[in-house]
């Protein structure tokens, strides 16, 4: 007894569309079809698509099953490296369900960048913007000291997205003065803030023009200030304790 296309599909566990497409990039030969028109498949059929559909279950590409069918040379190796995808594969989907299960458990917006979950429902979405740029230029060891910075200065973090354009010096004063603080503290417990090079994904140029770029798109002229001034006065905290030899000398990694 002879089978239809919908027939094949249905005992082979495929789509009629499947067997379609491997026909036309010769994987499956064509049956002889009645006076009729239609095609009508056998057994040896329905087991040749059953090998097709084994090997393309592994990974296989299309493009390499005949080879491997033939029992080709570089079978061996192919599987090797096939493995090798599917090994990474594994790092990446349990590396995503952690992520997924982390955003649920926080309830932060599903794009929070990986690894910020605990701390992203305080950030504001310029802080979130900058974070998700810092994942393209550091590398993984910098982006965990960064998320501990974010986690201490979450706080004055929102006080200054809420400064206003116009914001006058009486009011930027107290802002920079606890800015600076808290990069001063930044500073000593990460000294690669220093000297990022050795933690950049990215050259030199790349990192320095991206963060340009997005730092004066990012914030209001106001903060520009404020992060400009507060920046000088951290590094100049930072000379004098050192000069007093009372910086930390952890690494921050």
């Amino acid at each position: 007894m002879a089978w239809s296309t919908r027939e094949l599909a249905e005992r082979a566990g495929t789509t009629v569309n499947t067997i379609r497409h491997y026909h036309r990039i010769g994987l499956l030969e064509e049956p002889e079809r009645e006076d009729n028109g239609y095609k009508q498949y056998e057994v040896h059929h329905l087991v040749s698509l059953l090998r097709i559909r084994r090997l393309a279950d592994l990974g296989v590409p299309l493009s390499q099953i005949r080879d491997v069918q033939a029992g080709s040379d570089d079978t061996p190796q192919m599987l090797r490296e096939l493995d090798a995808e599917l090994q990474e594969s594994i790092r990446r989907l349990t590396k995503a369900r952690a992520d997924v299960a982390a955003i649920l458990h926080e309830e932060v917006p599903p794009d929070t960048p990986a690894g910020f979950e605990s701390v992203a429902g305080r950030m504001s979405a310029t802080d979130t913007s900058v974070v998700h740029i810092y994942t393209q230029l550091y590398d993984e060891a910098a982006l965990a000291d960064i998320q501990k910075i974010a986690e201490d200065t979450v706080d004055v973090a929102a006080d200054l997205d809420r400064l206003p354009p116009d914001a006058d010096e009486e009011t930027q004063r107290p802002l920079v003065a606890r800015l600076a603080k808290s990069l001063a503290r930044n500073l000593l417990d990460y000294p690669w803030l220093n000297d990022p090079a050795a933690h950049l994904s990215k050259s030199r140029y790349v990192t320095s023009e991206t963060m340009l770029e997005a730092i004066h798109e990012l914030y209001n002229p106001a903060q520009l200030d404020v992060l400009g001034r507060a920046v000088q006065v951290a590094r100049e905290q930072v000379e004098e304790l050192q000069e007093r030899g009372e910086g930390s000398q952890g690494d921050g990694t």
